[in-house]
């Protein structure tokens, strides 16, 4: 069986930009090393979880790997939780949580504190909270709040197992449907009340769990607005840190096969963020320590790149997930976007081919997501797909972007399908 190399380009779809000619940035970014592999793929497109449905990452992830994200998904908040290895009894909730930046009252200025919270600020203005704040709402109740990267961390708050993760968002941009989040592409900059979800609001677990969210909440950014840290970036002219919002919820960690038991493969995984990072342990992948990137693209891609090689060599195949494209694309960053997948292009796929034997490999390049620079969110559209190596013969495209790709043989395509895919053509 020939090993097998997944490469997810986080948010990498994206749609026509008047300013790039008509062209999304994927078709306008001079990417001559994608474009060769292109020269010998089969192309197509994919919808990662479901036409009509824009996916957040850990369930547009968890469906590129072949699961059925509504039968397994217990939330984002356990996901993270699991991956910064902060303990989650059953009846206990966890919340992925973004630092933020709130004006009057409870409206949000910025989601991310403009992006630039750095890690050592962040902890210790969790280090804050995590002293300060006490939750006496409802009795019993502590928690445990814990920065992971950047304006990202985890929050889960534990009352003796007796509370419920079916309660809603406090952030905005995000809302429910049971327990999968999906992405608004419309939405007011204030925060939600947390409430029980629609068909437990006589449930007294997800009532006190809304309730100690939203005590959290309100306490929390007393803490921050208070806090030396938020004072000093302030002083400097950078945005404070002082919400905190949450979401996706879950009271229970996901039990997933393993990707061996249900594939028969081994993989590893190389990931930066969290939630990929807890997805790679709920499946069983190996996580290989990778650096995070950051902008430092021409840095960190080589480094990346270059463990490949070796790491196919101990797995049957690598499911590598690089975060780049997506953050400029949140960000209404149209150019850098560009840019970055001009990095990847060139230090990524640049130093990865002279390396690699591809009559050896099964290899996939695609996106968990789009994430279009004109919306800063995800969207429903498909990401292009390719799939070479292994005696695959291509000729069907001659560059890499959603627009040759939805002329490829393989034709729409759903992520539950591209694992298995890839696993009948490694063959």
């Amino acid at each position: 069986m020939k090993k097998i190399l997944y490469v997810v380009l986080d948010g990498l779809g994206d749609r026509p930009v008047e300013k790039l000619g008509g062209k999304t940035p994927t078709e306008a970014a001079n990417t001559p090393y994608m474009d060769e592999l292109s020269k010998s793929a089969k192309a197509g497109l994919l919808y990662t979880v479901g036409k009509g449905i824009a996916p957040e990452s850990d369930i547009a992830v968890i469906s590129i790997l072949g699961y059925d994200a509504e039968k397994y998904y217990t939330g984002r908040g356990p996901i993270e939780a699991a991956a910064m290895k902060v303990k989650l009894n059953p009846g206990d909730v966890a919340h992925r949580c973004n630092f933020a930046t709130h004006g009057e009252g409870m409206s949000i200025v910025d989601r991310r504190v403009g992006r630039d919270l750095g890690d050592e600020e962040a902890g210790k203005l969790a280090d804050e909270i995590n002293a300060k704040v006490q939750l006496t709402g409802v009795s019993g109740a502590s928690f445990e709040f814990k920065h992971t990267v950047a304006h990202r961390a985890v929050l889960v708050i534990r009352k003796g197992g007796e509370l419920s993760g079916w309660v809603t968002n406090s952030d905005p941009a995000y809302e429910r449907h049971g327990l999968l989040g999906t992405v608004r592409e419309e939405f007011a900059m204030v925060v939600d009340q947390v409430v029980a979800m629609e068909g437990h609001e006589t449930d007294q677990k997800a009532i006190d769990s809304a309730k100690l969210a939203n005590e959290f909440i309100e306490k929390s950014a007393a803490v921050l607005d208070a806090s030396e840290v938020n004072k000093a970036r302030v002083a400097a002219g950078k945005l404070a840190g002082n919400l905190i919002l949450m979401r996706d919820a879950g009271d229970r960690l996901p039990t997933m096969p393993s990707i061996k038991e249900v594939f028969g493969v081994q993989l590893g995984c190389f990931a930066e963020m969290p939630v990929e990072r807890g997805i790679a342990i709920a499946t069983g992948m190996q996580i290989v320590e990778m650096p995070i990137s950051g902008d430092n693209w021409a840095e960190i891609y080589p480094i990346w790149a270059k463990a490949v090689v070796p790491n196919l060599g101990k797995y049957d195949g690598l499911y590598v997930h690089i975060k780049g494209p997506d953050i400029p694309g949140h960000d209404g960053d149209g150019d850098k976007k560009l840019a970055c997948i001009e990095a990847i292009d060139r230090h990524f796929f640049g130093t990865l081919l002279p390396e690699l034997e591809l009559d050896e490999v099964v290899m996939a390049v695609t996106a968990d997501h789009a994430t279009p620079a004109a919306l800063k969110a995800h969207s429903d559209d498909p990401v292009p797909l390719m799939i070479l190596g292994g005696g695959i013969t291509g000729g069907e495209i001659e560059t890499y972007c959603e627009k040759t790709c939805a002329k490829g043989s393989l034709g729409e395509m759903l992520g539950t399908q591209l694992l298995p895919k890839l696993l009948e053509l490694a063959k």
